[in-house]
């Protein structure tokens, strides 16, 4: 009787705990665990009376059934205390080893009755025995109607929570509000699809968020099978993707492009640049905090900005009337490739050894030099404190509003930079849409990445931006590994293939960079056909780096002028002041130090920018994106009294002329 008692207390516990629920689940403990755990809470001496076949075909698959509670802790069926005291021991054994596992399955059942509920035994004399077992009738809501077996739905359901746990665990609060922010504004395309889902799922993260570290699991095993498989699954959609490249800390446009380019057609442009409302209303509120409203304001840094000490070079000569042959003179072209007599030096003998004695300078304005244009740019307010990770509030701006020229250009493109080596190539056939050409690189284990396999498996090279058609703009393609510890160590060969097949009027610029140092090349021919240029070989090591072995040769050509900012090009322009960058200012040594050679009437006929958000002090860059649009909209006004010239970052290697007045006259060729 005491185990038709136990039995009894069961179902009524089972009826009771189920009362509430649409779902059961069970608990990750073995077979063999259940029946051994079973059969040792009884006294030795009865345990083989309780060793029954039919309460073992019921313990087996049904002992670590369990409910999520409204609170999502755990109930077992043997959460009771039964008022027999054999079986007391018993059932708080079974409780205490089904709970103390997790949840691995949800149960899916094509029955309602589990167990047998008795039998009878015929013993001698034609008695029959009536025997019971565990027996469980489960309410109709239970059963499952699905015409897959219950393996196959309890597979669907396990990989649609661990979807789930990982969304609530991968993706941020921020996230969700920015991508509701973006539909709301109208600023992600076909966004308004996905509101439904993201306002569904902003709720269960706010609630998860809450739940105790060790309820998370049970939180999303109940919550995932009482939600639609898009709130479940939305990490595996394309707007799960914007989501968690956002959480990732991925810049946002780049997040954004990345979705439009799954769901918009080839020929959609993004109209506007992504800022929400939150964050400008966060950077406004954090710049009136900071007392730097004014900093904002820029201008072109003038002779009188500038203080002595940062100063390498200054030329206070008064320039003479200019005779007639005089002009004639400066009007003649100079090919830096047939200069002879011309002494090279390295940039630190220039700058210490021959800066110093100069009374004149001069300096060799060539083609290629068109990126390397340059502007100092000031604030408007002097007293404005500064929004620079330097202290003074000064700042440069390249041609074209980049930092450094290919880079900026391949990042506003949704390329990457930061990896540990980077191959970038820039062209610009103004007016010609048919000019498309191509990087490639060709890796140690013959594997090629170009536009038809743009990631190498192996390596996780990868060409990450393909220009095909650039619209008469400037165009780049980018192609970059993000890690040594995947790169594959020997001969890698660079090189740009015509793949329009029409022929190009100019060439194109590339660049190698390998941790932070920058290898610039240029190719200033036109290309005929499908023809392929080599830019640069190269052998990599994970101990020693990179060692080029083979690099692209400076075409000759005719030499022609154009004019860049007001001045000619191929001939030698007068440098009226010679300074570094000004985060090398006042004794400060903060990130790339470049050398600015200040030219006289050269004019910076562009909009330039006040500041990027490579310069920015840290606390400033929590609304990155803020100021990168400010930094777009704040352009600095023209103004003829500027300081404007070509510069030079030291990472860049390059080979500049000049011409040097001091005790002698002399061309130098300084090698940075």
């Amino acid at each position: 009787m005491s185990f038709q008692q136990f039995k009894l207390e069961l179902q009524e516990n089972v009826k009771k705990i189920l009362k509430e629920q649409t779902h059961l689940f069970v608990t990750n403990v073995s077979k063999d665990e259940i029946w051994d755990t079973y059969l040792s809470s009884f006294p030795e001496e009865s345990r083989q009376e309780h060793n029954c076949n039919s309460c073992r075909q019921f313990l087996k698959p049904y002992a670590n059934l369990v409910v999520i509670q409204p609170d999502f802790s755990m109930k077992s069926i043997w959460d009771f205390e039964s008022t027999t005291p054999i079986f007391k021991e018993v059932g708080a054994a079974l409780n205490k080893l089904v709970t103390s596992k997790p949840i691995n399955n949800v149960f899916v059942t094509k029955f309602l009755k589990l167990g047998t509920d008795f039998n009878f035994e015929q013993v001698e004399g034609g008695e029959n025995i009536k025997w019971e077992h565990f027996h469980v009738v489960l309410p109709s809501v239970f059963l499952t109607r699905s015409s897959d077996s219950e393996e196959a739905i309890m597979g669907q359901l396990r990989a649609s929570k661990e979807v789930f746990k990982r969304s609530l665990d991968e993706i941020t609060l921020d996230a969700v509000n920015t991508v509701l922010e973006l539909i709301s504004q109208n600023s992600l395309y076909r966004g308004i699809e996905s509101k439904g889902v993201c306002d569904a799922f902003l709720l269960l993260k706010k609630e998860y968020d809450k739940i105790p570290a060790d309820k998370k699991e049970n939180y999303a095993w109940k919550t995932s099978i009482l939600n639609s498989g898009a709130i479940t699954r939305i990490r595996n959609s394309s707007i799960g993707t914007l989501l968690t490249d956002i959480s990732e800390g991925k810049e946002l446009d780049h997040a954004v492009r990345s979705f439009e380019s799954i769901m918009a057609p080839a020929n959609y442009k993004r109209p506007t640049a992504i800022v929400t409302a939150s964050m400008v209303k966060d950077a406004q509120k954090q710049l009136e905090e900071l007392g730097m409203t004014e900093s904002l304001g820029r201008r072109y840094a003038t002779p009188e900005d500038i203080k002595v000490n940062n100063v390498l070079f200054i030329d206070r000569s008064i320039k003479p009337v200019k005779g007639v042959f005089d002009s004639l003179v400066d009007d003649a072209l100079v090919n830096p490739k047939k200069l002879t007599k011309v002494e090279e030096v390295s940039l630190e003998d220039f700058i210490t050894k021959i800066v110093p004695t100069a009374t004149s300078i001069e300096f060799l304005l060539e083609n290629k030099h068109g990126g390397n244009l340059v502007s100092l740019i000031a604030p408007k307010s002097p007293e404005a404190p500064s929004l620079f990770k330097w202290p003074n509030n000064f700042s440069w701006s390249y041609t074209g509003n980049v930092a450094d020229s290919i880079k900026e250009n391949v990042k506003a493109a949704g390329g990457k930079v930061d990896g540990v080596l980077r191959f970038s190539i820039q062209w610009n056939e103004s007016g010609n849409n048919n000019i498309d050409f191509d990087a490639h690189c060709l890796e140690p284990n013959g594997n090629e990445i170009y536009y038809g396999r743009k990631q190498s498996a192996r390596s996780k090279g990868e060409l990450d931006v393909d220009i095909i058609s650039p619209n008469g703009e400037i165009a780049v393609e980018n192609i970059t590994w993000s890690s040594k510890t995947n790169m594959l160590e020997g001969k890698y060969k660079f090189f740009v293939n015509n793949y329009s097949g029409n022929r190009s009027r100019e060439g194109f610029t590339a660049e190698i960079e390998y941790e932070g140092e920058v290898f610039s090349y240029e190719y200033p021919k036109a290309l005929n056909g499908r023809q392929d240029v080599t830019v640069c070989e190269l052998t990599f090591s994970k101990d020693l780096g990179i060692t080029i072995t083979k690099s692209l040769p400076a075409g000759e050509g005719t030499i022609t002028s154009r004019k860049l900012w007001g001045i000619d090009t191929n001939k030698f322009q007068k440098v009226t002041m010679l300074t570094s960058s000004p985060n090398f200012w006042d004794d400060s040594a903060i990130g790339n130090k470049h050398f600015f050679f200040i030219l006289d009437k050269c004019t910076n006929s562009e909009e330039s920018r006040g500041f990027y958000n490579e310069f920015l002090r840290e606390d400033l860059l929590k609304q990155k994106r803020v100021f990168e649009a400010l930094g777009d909209k704040l352009k600095v006004e023209h103004s003829p009294v500027q300081l404007s010239g070509v510069g030079f970052s030291i990472t860049t290697k390059a080979q500049i002329i000049c011409k040097v007045t001091g005790s002698f006259a002399r061309t130098i060729k300084i090698n940075i």
